[in-house]
């Protein structure tokens, strides 16, 4: 896996400036199953790509625009403990404490723990969920309890 890059400001500013346009486009293929055709300036050749492609060009900008790296990986994909923790936002000992009380399946290439990618969302999914349901559970008891909430 290639080293996240943030966007330059200059990325940024054109990403900004041409999300809407993407998202506008994107929107009105939402149930389409046709190639979308894009020209480059200067290029006598035109590029057609999946309409699934184009939506995730439009998101890829979304991310871009505010300022955030923007990484592609295949759904197939093993990732280190280290790549785990960097995208759960957690520390690497962490998600190897995750791994050996079985929260999070792996296996073992030689002494390297890999964590497959489809079954890291699973987990993260899973933890958005809990997370979500314990924050409604507060607000709820804080209505209870007239705490001004």
């Amino acid at each position: 896996m290639e080293a996240l890059k943030l966007p330059t400001r200059k990325e940024q500013k054109i990403a900004r400036e041409n999300k809407e346009i993407f998202e506008r486009i994107a929107g009105r293929l939402k149930k389409s199953t046709k190639e979308v055709e894009i020209g480059v300036r200067g290029e006598k050749d035109h590029v057609k790509i999946p309409v699934s492609a184009f939506r995730f060009l439009s998101t890829i900008l979304e991310h871009m625009a505010a300022g955030k790296a923007v990484s592609i990986i295949p759904a197939d994909a093993e990732v280190t403990t280290q790549q785990a923790a960097d995208m759960l936002n957690v520390s690497r000992p962490h998600v190897v404490k995750l791994l050996e009380e079985g929260e999070l399946p792996f296996h073992k290439v030689g002494t390297h723990r890999r964590i497959k990618l489809k079954d890291l969302e699973v987990y993260r999914a899973r933890m958005e969920k809990e997370r979500e349901e314990a924050l409604t559970e507060l607000a709820k008891q804080a209505q209870e309890l007239d705490m001004g909430y």
